[in-house]
């Protein structure tokens, strides 16, 4: 939910983690990509879109 986006960490797939900050209607993932449109819901889950390829380390 939005709400878990103000302060989270999250495991991808590749078991990686990633970090997510801000509030209402500005987020960041990683501190460098910004969440363009959220809250997408699909079949099979809920979708974030941001303006950056996040690479694995």
């Amino acid at each position: 939910t939005p709400k878990q986006l103000e302060n989270g960490s999250f495991e991808t797939l590749q078991k990686g983690m990633i970090t997510t900050t801000g509030s209402g209607e500005s987020y960041k993932v990683n501190d460098t990509a910004n969440v363009v449109c959220g809250n997408v819901k699909t079949a099979n889950g809920t979708v974030y879109i941001i303006d950056t390829v996040l690479m694995p380390k």
